[in-house]
C-alpha cells in the first residue's frame, strides 16, 4: 500500500478570489522561454490576477507564447541571453518600480537568486529573505504556513524572528485576523540535549512579547502542533496553538521541505510559494510543480503586492 496520495489539488479559491480583487501586478519573469513559466503566466494574466514582463530569449519567448495561441503583443519584452542576464534584467525591473513581483522562469534557482539578492537590483530592504509555503488541502478547507523550507538552510534566531514575523503578515494579509503559529522540534518540553527546543521556547517567548494579533506556542512536536487527539493524550488541552496550528515555523530547511513535500505528495496539498523580505514579493516556483500551485504563487503575490 502507498502512502502517497492521488488527489489533484486545484489554487485555493479565497486565495484566488482575493488576488482578484486586487489591482492586477506587473510581474517581471526571469528567462520566461519555456512552456511551464509561459503556461503560468497565461493562465494568471487570463484570470486577471497579473499583467507580465517577460525577460530571456526574445525568440524563444514568442514561440512558447505562439505554441500557447497567445497574443504577447501589448506586453513588454526585455532581450537578455542565458540565465545570469536573464534573472539581472527581471530583477533590476522590479528594483528600479517597473515590475510589482519577481517570478521565476526557465533558470536554476541559485542563479534566479543571486540575481535577486544583488545589491545592483535594488531589492534590499535590511530584512532577511525568508521563503513561506502556504498550502490548502483537496478541498479547500483547510492550510498550514510553513517557512522557510526553501531559502535559508540553517536559519539562526534572528533568521526565524523574520520568518515567524512575515508568516504572520501573510496570513493577515489572506484574511486570517489571528494565527497560530508554532514553532517546531522533537519535544514539547525545553531540553538542552535537543537544540531546537530551546530555541523554540526562547522564539515563543520573543514572539508573544513582540507579535500582535497572533497566538504562539513552542517547542511543539509535530503530533502536537496538528493532531487534537495527540493533544487530549498528551494533557496540553490549555495551549493557544496545539492541535489547530495554522503556521509552523521550522528550525532548519530539511524539516520544512520534509514537511512542505509530505502535504503535498501524502496529503495532495496545493502549495503557494513566496519569499517576502526584499522589495517586491519574490516567486520561486519549481519545475515540479503542477499549474495549480504556480496559480497559487502568483496569487500570493499579488495580494502581498496590493498590501506594500
Amino acid at each position: 500500500m502507498s502512502f502517497l496520495s492521488d488527489a489533484v489539488a486545484g489554487p485555493p479559491a479565497n486565495i484566488i478570489k482575493l488576488a482578484q480583487d486586487a489591482p492586477s501586478p506587473r510581474v517581471a519573469i526571469a528567462r520566461a522561454g519555456a512552456p511551464l513559466p509561459m503556461l503560468a503566466a497565461k493562465e494568471a494574466t487570463e484570470a486577471n490576477m497579473m499583467i507580465p514582463l517577460f525577460t530571456g530569449e526574445r525568440a524563444d519567448i514568442l514561440a512558447e507564447a505562439d505554441k500557447l495561441d497567445w497574443d504577447i503583443s501589448g506586453f513588454e519584452i526585455i532581450n537578455a541571453e542565458g540565465e545570469a542576464a536573464s534573472g539581472k534584467a527581471a530583477a533590476e525591473a522590479c528594483g528600479r518600480g517597473d515590475a510589482d513581483v519577481l517570478m521565476k522562469g526557465q533558470l536554476h534557482t541559485d542563479a534566479f537568486m543571486r540575481a535577486a539578492v544583488s545589491r545592483d537590483a535594488g531589492l534590499r530592504t535590511g530584512k532577511r529573505f525568508v521563503h513561506i509555503f502556504h498550502i490548502t488541502t483537496p478541498d479547500g478547507t483547510k492550510s498550514i504556513t510553513i517557512s522557510d523550507a526553501a531559502v535559508n538552510v540553517n536559519p539562526n534566531l534572528d533568521t526565524r524572528k523574520d520568518a515567524t514575523q512575515e508568516v504572520v503578515s501573510l496570513l493577515h494579509k489572506i484574511g486570517n485576523p489571528r494565527p497560530k503559529v508554532a514553532f517546531l522540534s522533537a519535544t514539547e518540553s525545553p531540553i538542552e540535549s535537543v537544540p531546537s527546543s530551546m530555541e523554540g521556547r526562547a522564539l515563543r517567548d520573543w514572539a508573544i512579547e513582540n507579535i500582535t494579533d497572533a497566538d504562539f506556542s513552542g517547542p511543539l512536536a509535530f503530533d502536537l502542533i496538528m493532531s487534537p487527539k495527540a493533544v487530549q493524550a498528551k494533557k496540553l488541552t490549555g495551549d493557544p496553538v496545539a492541535g489547530q496550528a495554522d503556521a509552523i515555523i521550522v528550525p532548519d530547511i530539511v524539516s520544512g521541505n520534509a514537511l512542505f513535500k509530505s502535504f503535498v505528495y501524502l496529503s495532495g496539498g496545493c502549495a503557494g510559494g513566496i519569499v517576502m523580505g526584499a522589495k517586491v514579493p519574490i516567486l520561486l516556483t519549481s519545475r515540479a510543480d503542477p499549474s495549480a500551485a504556480r496559480l497559487s504563487s502568483i496569487a500570493l503575490g499579488a495580494i502581498v503586492a496590493a498590501s506594500a
